[in-house]
């Protein structure tokens, strides 16, 4: 099984962002390093949410914002290694959209959010064309 490292001062960051989203669905990128099936997050950025008409159950990342991000991975010698997303009311599991939108490679980190805050993180990577749950680990 394929591991993502993520501190744990980056995961009460993201766990606050998402308490501050809700009920709306919040995203944003992973900037960090792949190697041998271990994927270690360095800094997680917050992106906004585009989608206006379905932002309870959709997220449209802003373009702009992966730019930026990107742009600030590469001048600190890493990448952007995947993306983060709140599933409100939801499973922590990847969604037919989800796997419409996802790349190859790359963790897909979910949350399954309620007005209690995060009930639940996984994490998911595409392989041949189907998820697979990666560990999380600190």
């Amino acid at each position: 099984m394929a591991t993502l490292q993520l501190p744990e001062s980056e995961r009460k960051r993201l766990e606050a962002w998402m308490r501050e989203g809700y009920p709306q669905e919040t995203c944003g990128l992973l900037i960090g390093r792949s190697r041998d099936g271990v994927t270690q997050v360095v800094e997680v950025v917050q992106a906004r949410n585009l989608n206006q008409e379905r932002a309870r159950d959709r997220y449209l990342l802003d373009p702009d914002d992966y730019l930026k991000a990107d742009e600030s991975a590469r001048a600190r010698g890493l990448s952007i290694v995947g993306i983060w997303h709140s599933h409100p009311d939801h499973p922590a599991r990847p969604s037919a959209t989800d796997r419409a939108h996802a790349w190859e490679g790359w963790s897909y980190l979910i949350a399954s959010v309620s007005r209690e805050g995060v009930t639940d993180l996984r994490s998911w990577r595409l392989r041949s064309g189907a998820f697979e749950e990666e560990e999380v680990a600190a």
